[in-house]
């Protein structure tokens, strides 16, 4: 019988102590041997490592706590993933709850694609805020849109699984990145340009709780806008300026309306119009910033 590969969950985390509690029981609630994986955390923040957010029974969990100077999450996984024992690392955020089966599910997908990356299904548990749900919609689309315009798919970093080796190999997520913005399209890019597969699993679930206020709403999708900045800058020294065609940001703003009649689509369709605003804002801004510190790049 072929052995259950071993993963190291890698879990980024930043002045979040009550939602780290709550990722943490969840991850001691795998279905899934103790002995075949293990759960790094990295401190981001500059305050003392969050001891006290261990689980109530570390003995049934295998948590290494890791801290670095604030650097952002890309850098953090990086830290996890240099110090990870596995075989493959699977990576979530600190407000996320994997599913029981999470890991079983990546797990049994990694056994028949040991060499691909495995993304899997990520839920909105706050249904009612309409800001989280308008964000949830938006990386809803660019999966979907990535699938059928692109040769490099996007997934999330929240519920993504990758071969130990090769994540290290092509250098792990950009340390650039220094907000949650843009890394994990980035590492997506340059995994598949490297020749790297990656196979969408349904069954392995995250539920995702971000709530946001139109303040924070705003804030988030100005910092995608610098992330995306910089992601098209690097893009664009390794294949070249690629345009984004006015129908991408038609079929966005419109994907509420075309995802049946909820009563509040008409309502996401706004958000998503003012998050593009936002993110317009933001790249603008990134772009000002850096042609200040260096005209010639």
């Amino acid at each position: 019988m072929t052995p259950l590969p071993t993963l190291s969950i890698v879990v980024p985390t930043y002045r979040r102590p009550d939602r780290l509690r709550s990722c943490l029981e969840s991850l001691r609630a795998l279905d899934y041997p103790g002995d075949r994986f293990e759960v790094i955390v990295v401190d981001d923040s500059d305050g003392s490592p969050m001891l006290d957010q261990m689980p109530e029974r570390p003995d049934t969990i295998n948590v290494t706590l890791l801290k670095q100077p604030h650097a952002g999450p890309a850098a953090a996984r990086n830290t996890g993933a240099a110090q990870a024992r596995g075989d493959y690392l699977a990576f979530t955020d600190d407000d996320c709850m994997p599913e029981t089966g999470w890991l079983r599910a990546l797990a049994t997908q990694i056994l028949r694609t040991p060499d691909h990356a495995i993304a899997g299904h990520t839920i909105n548990m706050l249904p009612d805020n309409l800001f989280s749900s308008a964000t949830h919609l938006l990386t809803d689309f660019l999966q979907e849109w990535h699938a059928g315009h692109r040769p490099d798919p996007f997934f999330a970093s929240n519920n993504l699984a990758v071969p130990a080796k090769a994540f290290r190999g092509l250098g792990g997520f950009h340390p650039g990145f220094t907000l949650a913005a843009g890394e994990d399209r980035e590492f997506c890019h340059r995994w598949a340009m490297s020749g790297g597969r990656t196979t969408l699993v349904p069954e392995a679930v995250v539920r995702h709780a971000h709530p946001l206020t139109l303040g924070s709403f705003w804030r988030q999708h100005f910092g995608y806008g610098r992330g995306a900045f910089l992601f098209h800058r690097l893009r664009a020294r390794s294949v070249g300026s690629v345009r984004t065609p006015f129908s991408f940001y038609l079929a966005l703003v419109t994907y509420p309306l075309r995802r049946g009649k909820s009563p509040q689509r008409f309502r996401l369709t706004a958000l998503l119009v003012l998050a593009q605003a936002a993110t317009t804002a933001g790249f603008s801004r990134e772009r000002l910033l850096r042609s200040r510190r260096s005209p010639r790049t």
